[in-house]
């Protein structure tokens, strides 16, 4: 008969550690913090604006339940303060400010708050969750809105038959603008679809978002990777039924950037890293290049004009209100508040108010001036700076340097090329979900520079090496 003696050559058999209900609990409030901003249209769209407003303050107060207690639970040193994101924060700090000279202060005030619980949001899920978990956490996100968007477009066409409106409100008699659905039904008749999220275009970027997601996930190796190759899928479809002209040309810049920081990684040397950069360099300003001398015919191929949609009327007419304030500019307004009597009707797409510039960098320029601008763009390189190093070089801690990369540590990098391609003809990287990674990816990866490595991470190596053990 087997005996534990009083020499025992190995610890006694134990049951795997296991997370508490707690942790599962903060990590499935995390994803309902993600899905209502991700697919916050679709809240306004099911509850108004009323009880939008209502989910977004019990949803913020969680958080701040959640996180504030977490920091309180740290010894004062421990919580890394000084990798707060400061630059996004700082633009946050200005957008404040700027009710005092603010055109618009009651849309400065309401957008601001808006802003200030997404920002409260993204550092508690940064703070409470580990790399692995903010991944995972994002792909049941983008799942959620994937599966339900084909559920609501599948219930339209099959079953109402008819297009809906925001809040299932009543069709009015007559002839009703197309932009005013919420969902058209075309998902059998070959128009674009706008999934539960509304937007055709904001329904391809969540299935780009998507695709990226699970293809660092397939390349981790992750469990059930036939169930993720189906929602990829899935994403495919939906992506192309949403036919956003800004996605499709966005998967090519994602590609070239993906490339060039896999080749990145297989430089042994800083000089064969220094020779990749600057081929990669030349092949970007030729294909800037390319692009701009062939604007018209690769949009043609797209189906859009020269205007870019109407973009270019949008353009001049934010750049004609914007140039009277060039210095700290008309007042933060992410978005426009469509009724103020500033925006309503100031500027109209298909006989609806337009409520943002279309371009991010020229929305800044209209809300807080050269100086927004600049201290967004600190905000954004710092982020891509960091994203490329976090993606391309190995993780190290000591003398050891051939540890393998993380796969996960290339979506940073991924989601923000998406996000500043995105910016060139929209502003959703300045509030709601752009605004929300932003935050989420600055401090994570300022704070946990390792994935999987670390305190943040949960495990015993801290930036020197693993802890040394009591001596009982």
């Amino acid at each position: 008969m087997a005996v534990y003696t009083k020499h025992p050559v190995a610890a006694p058999p134990a049951a795997p550690a296991r997370e508490t209900t707690g942790h599962l609990m903060v990590r499935a409030y995390a994803v309902l913090c993600l899905f209502s901003v991700f697919a916050h249209t679709a809240v306004y769209n099911l509850v108004g604006p009323v009880g939008s407003v209502v989910v977004l303050v019990v949803l913020t107060l969680g958080a701040l339940g959640i996180w504030v207690p977490a920091i309180a639970r740290q010894r004062p040193t421990r919580f890394p303060w000084r990798r707060l994101p400061w630059a996004a924060l700082g633009y946050g700090a200005l957008a404040l400010v700027s009710v005092l000279w603010s055109r618009w202060p009651g849309a400065t005030l309401l957008t601001w708050s808006l802003m200030a619980a997404i920002t409260a949001t993204a550092l508690m899920v940064a703070t409470m969750l580990t790399w692995q978990e903010i991944v995972r956490a994002l792909s049941t996100t983008l799942k959620l809105i994937l599966g339900l968007s084909v559920v609501i477009e599948l219930w339209v066409a099959l079953v109402v038959r008819h297009p809906i409106l925001p809040n299932f409100a009543q069709l009015p008699p007559g002839k009703i603008n197309p932009v005013s659905y919420w969902v058209r039904g075309n998902l059998f008749n070959g128009g674009r679809i706008q999934g539960i999220v509304g937007n055709a275009h904001e329904l391809a970027m969540m299935c780009l978002f998507a695709l990226l997601v699970f293809a660092v996930l397939y390349a981790a190796r992750v469990r059930r990777r036939g169930l993720l190759i189906g929602w990829a899928v899935l994403a495919v479809v939906l992506l192309v039924k949403g036919a956003s002209t800004t996605v499709y040309l966005g998967i090519v810049v994602i590609l070239a950037v993906a490339a060039a920081a896999l080749v990145a990684r297989a430089a042994r040397t800083p000089a064969a890293r220094r020779g990749v950069y600057l081929a990669f360099a030349a092949v970007a300003v030729i294909g800037v290049a390319a692009a701009v001398l062939l604007r018209d015919r690769v949009l043609g191929l797209f189906g859009k004009g020269s205007d870019l949609t109407g973009r270019v009327e949008i353009w001049q007419s934010v750049w004609e209100r914007a140039i009277t304030r060039p210095v700290f500019g008309n007042g933060f307004s992410s978005p426009w508040v469509p009724w103020d009597p500033a925006f309503d009707r100031w500027i109209l797409n298909h006989g609806i108010t337009v409520f943002h510039a279309h371009d991010m960098w020229l929305d800044v320029f209209l809300q807080l001036g050269i100086v927004g601008v600049a201290v967004m763009l600190v905000a954004w390189l710092a982020l891509l700076w960091r994203s490329w190093f976090f993606a391309v070089d190995r993780p190290r801690w000591d003398l050891d340097a051939q540890r393998p990369y993380s796969a996960l540590s290339m979506l940073p990098l991924l989601l923000t090329t998406a996000l500043l391609f995105e910016g060139i003809a929209e502003s959703a990287p300045i509030m709601l979900w752009g605004w929300m990674l932003l935050i989420l990816l600055s401090f994570k990866m300022k704070s946990v520079p390792l994935i999987g490595i670390g305190v943040g991470e949960r495990t015993p190596v801290i930036s020197h090496g693993p802890q040394a053990r009591q001596v009982p």
